[in-house]
């Protein structure tokens, strides 16, 4: 369990269920497994994938690096 860290405007944030909100589940459209991932407001990625397993492997590895940036940026 990530420990929930105080920003430096004072907001308290738990960056796990950040990354996690930021991530769209793996949905199946045509041929491909997709997800989105939502690095700021004009930033969204989109991923295509033609297994269920990597697209899903993919979403937790993504989702893992945008958790360590949460925390980089919430300690500057």
């Amino acid at each position: 369990m990530s420990k929930i860290m105080k920003a430096s405007f004072g907001t308290l944030a738990d960056p796990k269920r950040i990354a996690r909100g930021s991530a769209s589940n793996v949905v199946k459209k045509g041929a491909f497994y997709t997800f989105s991932l939502t690095i700021d407001n004009e930033d969204i990625r989109e991923y295509s994938f033609t297994d269920r397993a990597r697209a899903d492997t993919m979403r937790e590895i993504l989702m893992s690096h945008l958790e360590k940036k949460i925390i980089d940026d919430l300690n500057k």
